[in-house]
């Protein structure tokens, strides 16, 4: 049980030390200059990006993370994000992540409140190093490498792109299987 609660404040700590570069406008600045994430801002219906998801688990584990959700670049509502996993994981992370919308089709079905992601859907993980910074005069975030230099290839799989870029930790498990997101429109508010 201790191990348990080691993993918790080990991944409590790093949702604390990755919030600082939480900003909506950073992450979709990281995304835009980190490989071929950026193409598809040009093309995109939609988008939703998620600042930080927060991941932990030994044996058991889970992933949380609130975002915000774009239309031809409008802000246009909230998401939140659960994931829930069992099998053969150790460890915590903290990790930035965005969703693209193919189409009207593929938007909508997000946006109808709840969604999941099945087993068919993989994150490309991008490779071009990322980093914040915090200090007395401010925060600020930043991707190094150019888009020649992020191992990003990625594509839609039923309407949908997803990617990443991990902000810190150490985990031995990736996948985005079975996130289940809510959506809550700014007209409801």
């Amino acid at each position: 049980m201790n191990r348990a609660r080691i993993l918790i404040a080990t991944a409590a700590l790093l949702l604390a030390g990755a919030a600082f570069a939480g900003s909506y406008r950073d992450t979709i600045a990281l995304f835009r200059n980190a490989g071929e994430s950026g193409s598809f801002f040009n093309t995109a219906y939609g988008y939703a990006v998620f600042p930080t998801i927060g991941q932990a688990g030994l044996v058991v584990g889970g992933a949380h993370g609130s975002g915000r959700v774009y239309l031809h670049g409008k802000y246009v509502g909230d998401t939140s994000v659960t994931q829930v996993s069992v099998g053969l994981q150790a460890g915590g992370k903290a990790y930035s992540q965005i969703i693209f919308f193919q189409d009207k089709r593929a938007f909508e079905e997000f946006t109808q409140g709840n969604f999941e992601f099945g087993a068919g859907v993989s994150a490309v993980a991008i490779t071009a190093a990322a980093g914040a910074s915090v200090g007395t005069s401010g925060a600020s975030a930043g991707a190094s490498g150019g888009k020649k230099d992020a191992a990003t290839v990625g594509g839609y799989y039923k309407g949908v792109a997803v990617f990443t870029i991990v902000k810190g930790g150490a985990m031995y498990q990736a996948t985005v299987a079975g996130q289940k997101f809510k959506y809550t429109s700014r007209e409801n508010e």
